[in-house]
């Protein structure tokens, strides 16, 4: 895979081989690691604590950054870390009250206090938006290092915490009959202030190399890894300031993973005891549930429309699709696995919010576990 070429998995195998072995938490099947109260010692309640990054975005951020001077993008980016982390959890059926810490490590020689004022500034923004509409995100503070030995650019995290009540939490159950229901990464949602691409946190190594022109590799060659094979670096053809439907190709990279936060807190309200699972298509892009299921065959046979950000990475050198399916959302970033009924309240919610949603697939009986994927550009089966 030409992801693997680059020094990433969109699996992590690796990873998951490290843990497989280690407990599970409280409900093995949900989402996120559940663990009891240690806080607070009740056994009606649970404790939950993720950590996430924007991944290697912010590379890209830097040279957005770097070639424009527009700092705008480090917000951004601080949404990127803040959602990979709560846009999870959510999937728990944890959808407020939780608690934010940051770590940020930077090359102080290449990044300087300007970026660092706009990513905490950022944090304070998020927090001010969700709260507009009932979500509350309390702001702990955190760690900000100059670490130039091991970090090339910068690198941007958070760590969540949130208590909840056992009884609201969502143990994924995904049985045979069951629809999947899919809410688009894309579009302008209510709330949201400017047209999402739809392109996420994951798979942004593969589709800054896939997409931009060499001349990057160049400029700045701490935007990326000495030791990945020169043959993958820099492919493509495209500018970060090369203009492209009332934006350019930079920002529609960069254009902050969309939350779900707010359609999800509804949909939790309205439907959480017919709700079987939700799953965050995040690292393994359409194969994401496959973690979570056993003798189950998942057919998505009427996906939502892969937006251009995606096609534009593909038609660079015609990239494998089965691959770009593993790698990145698609299109399709938040699943639901439930009945028909629920399904048509699902839509609905999502799109009071103008988000497009559809029932893109079902499940069947398998033995073993299997993704099919009947899709515009061909039949993929992980």
């Amino acid at each position: 895979m030409s992801y693997e070429k680059r020094g990433v998995s969109a699996q992590k195998t690796d990873v998951h081989n490290a843990i497989k072995n280690l407990d599970k938490g409280i409900f093995p099947n949900a989402f996120c690691k559940i663990l009891p109260d240690i806080s607070g010692g009740d056994d009606d309640y649970c404790n939950l604590m993720h950590a996430d990054t924007a991944g290697t975005k912010t590379s890209l951020a830097y040279m957005y950054w770097r070639e424009t001077g527009n700092l705008d993008v480090w917000k951004g980016i601080v949404q990127d870390a803040i959602v990979m982390n709560l846009d999870d959890m959510a999937c728990t059926g944890i959808v407020d009250d939780s608690i934010l810490s940051s770590t940020i490590g930077r090359n102080k020689s290449l990044v300087n206090g300007d970026v660092v004022k706009a990513l905490i500034e950022g944090t304070s923004a998020f927090a001010e938006s969700m709260a507009a509409h009932g979500i509350n995100i309390h702001l702990s503070g955190g760690e900000t290092a100059d670490v130039g030995d091991i970090v090339r650019t910068i690198d941007v995290g958070f760590t969540a915490f949130a208590r909840a009540k056992r009884s609201d939490i969502i143990n994924i159950n995904i049985q045979p009959g069951d629809v999947v229901v899919g809410l688009a990464s894309y579009g302008k949602a209510t709330y949201e202030t400017e047209e999402n691409s739809g392109i996420g946190s994951n798979g942004l190594t593969y589709a800054r190399h896939e997409l931009l022109d060499k001349l990057y590799a160049v400029k700045y060659p701490e935007s990326y890894s000495p030791e990945i094979d020169k043959s993958v670096v820099y492919t493509g053809n495209e500018f970060l300031t090369t203009a492209i439907e009332n934006t350019d190709i930079g920002r529609m990279l960069l254009s902050p993973t969309r939350t779900f936060l707010p359609v999800l807190k509804q949909i939790i309200a309205e439907c959480k005891g017919q709700l079987n699972g939700i799953i965050h298509n995040t690292g393994g892009g359409q194969t994401k549930v496959l973690h979570f299921i056993n003798n189950l065959r998942v057919v998505k046979d009427n996906l939502l429309p892969a937006p251009l950000i995606f096609r534009l990475i593909q038609s660079q050198r015609n990239a494998d699709w089965q691959e770009m399916y593993q790698v990145f959302n698609m299109g399709q970033r938040m699943e639901f696995y439930t009945d028909a009924k629920t399904a048509d309240c699902i839509i609905a919610i999502a799109n009071s919010f103008n988000i497009e949603a559809q029932i893109t697939g079902h499940v069947e009986a398998h033995e073993g576990k299997e993704v099919m994927l009947n899709s515009a550009y061909g039949e993929f089966i992980f």
